[in-house]
């Protein structure tokens, strides 16, 4: 929109002004001083206002989101209130108060000191300038909370959790925190390794992770006995990538460093080819004083690696297939000291290395492994046991169109399933309805499912069964736990299995079939495959569309062409293990299995309000079948 020739500002920037000017005025009564002044709002990505800092205080380059300055990280319980994302169509929506009032300033100085860690936001912010290439969010300046009221509202938070967290663990680790601040457990006593028969109680909520790559979440309903169902949701939280081998050091060619990778699934394709590439995943790092090992999360996020194409001026160019193992060999830096040695054959290369011969670190090329020893502020490079680093493509995950209508991102599958799972199971446990449900609403998220699911973290390992029957045990009374109440729970319980879907491609309409072509912003497609490759069936679907109804969404369709083959989904194997009702759905997108694809912007917050309808009403759904055959 125009006025007098220039173009006016959205109603968004003056409402984010108007939450602004009420922050600081929250902050400076609760003694919070302001470290830089802003200035005039500009345009993100996003289409959200950025408010660029002065030079004079901070980097001159940094643009932050006015709520990022004087959001805080850890707002007391007291001072949230939940707004429900089927609010402004229902009758109890009066019930709700409005996201807008729900913050609450410190009372005190200790309360300030409570949830800044002592230090104002803007000395927080300060940090992060001091940290290249760490974000607001990254270091925990943002407290992205599931308080939302349109599908819209759903695509920043997604968006930015697809930026800040490239790697299978720092998205695990992200979801162990908000499920923490939502209220989930996670103690010794819920560790795999421990009896849990004491320590869960109707009402309660808990996660539970496997190999720090898998994840299952649960919310127990207050009134919740034995034997009642569970309305689960499964995703699975890996992607197509390349991984360093376990020895990743390579002999110098030409004056480059090269690194030593593998494709995971069907990473290393063509589109990986001529990308920024960073590098990140988890650390093993043993304290040299007290000799206890743990895990640390590492994330190169600039690009680092990259796989050069061959010019087509060569004649074949990179045209037909490439060895992976010698064409598609990332280089990651530039070294020229063999320039004047005696031996220019490349096999007579001497390798660089750090260490005694039988370290790890002596397989890792030394560049590599000091950067991350400096990033993570190890001081002996001996400390590091081993690593699992993977590759991802840097460029953020964005808006775009001439709407802002599609979300362009790296590694949206499953990940988009995977987050609007979590996001569904924390929106409909904190509803205060929830306190009179019989039922129980558990997320499961599964590493391993794009290489066929066979690890112990993938589906078809005992994870989720192992889970499911533990929790059963937990409120059985002593001594009467038998395959008979676990059958039960399995009778009484439904299945989402929730995977990416194709979308409408509109340059290659031939290769789907009729009305089984979905399409971007219109909401979950159905997934059929007539040789089991899904769940799907009369049943499950006739579920799934009167949950829709019932919540007012909409629901797709997805059939592969009889000349094409289908890929598959965990639902299956989880329904054949366990002998639940199931149905496979997923998010529509173009480009699925490129390192960069298309969602619409109003999937991911179409994606919460249906799963949130299924946790919210299976059981009384379910019900009216019960009342039918049974089924």
């Amino acid at each position: 929109m125009s006025v007098n020739g220039e173009i006016s500002q959205p109603q968004q920037h003056q409402d984010t002004i108007t939450n602004l000017e009420r922050r600081i005025a929250a902050l400076q009564a609760a003694e919070f001083q302001p470290l830089q002044p802003l200035r005039v709002p500009t345009q993100s990505r996003t289409g959200v206002p950025l408010y660029r800092v002065d030079e004079r205080n901070g980097d001159s380059n940094s643009t932050v989101s006015a709520d990022s300055l004087y959001e805080s990280s850890s707002v007391p319980a007291s001072a949230t209130t939940f707004t429900h994302p089927f609010a402004s169509r229902r009758a109890s929506a009066a019930q709700h108060t409005p996201a807008s009032s729900s913050y609450r300033a410190p009372s005190s100085q200790t309360d300030a000191d409570s949830i800044s860690g002592g230090r104002t936001l803007f000395e927080r912010y300060n940090e992060t300038v001091q940290t290249p290439r760490k974000s607001l969010i990254g270091n925990g300046l943002r407290n992205e909370d599931h308080r939302m009221k349109s599908v819209d509202d759903y695509a920043e938070p997604f968006i930015n959790f697809m930026t800040e967290n490239p790697t299978i663990w720092h998205a695990i680790s992200y979801w162990e925190n908000k499920l923490e601040k939502a209220g989930y457990k996670r103690t010794l006593k819920l560790s795999e390794r421990d009896s849990w028969s004491d320590d869960l109680e109707a009402g309660g909520k808990y996660y539970v992770t496997r190999n720090g790559t898998s994840m299952v979440a649960f919310a127990v309903g207050g009134k919740y006995k034995s034997g009642n169902g569970i309305a689960m949701a499964a995703a699975h939280s890996d992607s197509l990538t390349a991984r360093l081998k376990p020895v990743s050091t390579k002999r110098n060619k030409a004056g480059y460093i090269q690194l030593g990778v593998a494709p995971y699934a069907g990473g290393l394709n063509e589109t990986w080819w001529d990308r920024d590439l960073g590098i990140g995943g988890r650390v093993l790092v043993k304290d040299e004083d007290t000799g206890a090992i743990s895990q640390k999360l590492v994330k190169l996020g600039w690009p680092i690696a990259r796989i050069p194409t061959l010019a087509p001026h060569f004649g074949v160019g990179m045209t037909g297939a490439q060895n992976k193992e010698t064409q598609l060999v990332p280089i990651i830096g530039i070294d020229n000291s063999d320039i004047g040695a005696t031996s220019t054959s490349i096999e007579e290369a001497p390798i660089h290395t750090l260490g005694s011969e039988s370290a790890f670190i002596a397989t890792q090329p030394p560049r590599l492994v000091s950067l991350i020893a400096n990033e993570l502020g190890i001081k002996s490079h001996s400390s590091i046991l081993n690593w699992e680093l993977e590759l991802f493509d840097t460029q953020p995950a964005c808006l775009g169109g001439l709407d802002r209508e599609f979300i362009f991102a790296g590694r949206i599958d499953d990940k988009v399933c995977s987050w609007s799972t979590i996001e569904a199971l924390l929106t409909s446990t904190s509803s205060p309805a929830f306190a009179d449900s019989t039922t129980i609403s558990l997320a499961a998220l599964f590493d391993d499912e794009e290489i066929g699911s066979l690890l112990r973290q993938g589906a078809r390992g005992n994870f989720l069964p192992g889970t499911i029957e533990r929790i059963v045990e937990s409120f059985t009374p002593k001594g009467t736990f038998s395959p008979n109440i676990l059958s039960q729970t399995y009778a009484n319980s439904f299945l989402v299995s929730f995977d990416v879907t194709h979308a409408a491609n509109p340059n290659f309409l031939e290769k789907y079939l009729d009305s089984h072509a979905p399409r971007l912003n219109v909401g979950l497609s159905i997934e059929a495959d007539s040789n089991g490759h899904t769940t799907t069936d009369a049943v499950s679907t006739a579920i799934m569309h009167r949950l829709a109804e019932k919540y007012g969404e909409k629901l797709q369709v997805f059939m592969i062409r009889n000349d094409s083959r289908s890929g598959g989904t965990v639902g299956p194997m989880l329904s054949a293990a366990m002998g639940v009702r199931a149905i496979d759905v997923g998010v529509p997108q173009l480009s699925m299995h490129s390192i960069r694809a298309t969602i619409g912007r109003k999937d991911p917050g179409l994606a919460v309000r249906m799963l949130t309808g299924v946790y919210e009403g299976w059981g009384e759904v379910d019900s009216e079948f019960r009342e039918g055959n049974g089924w």
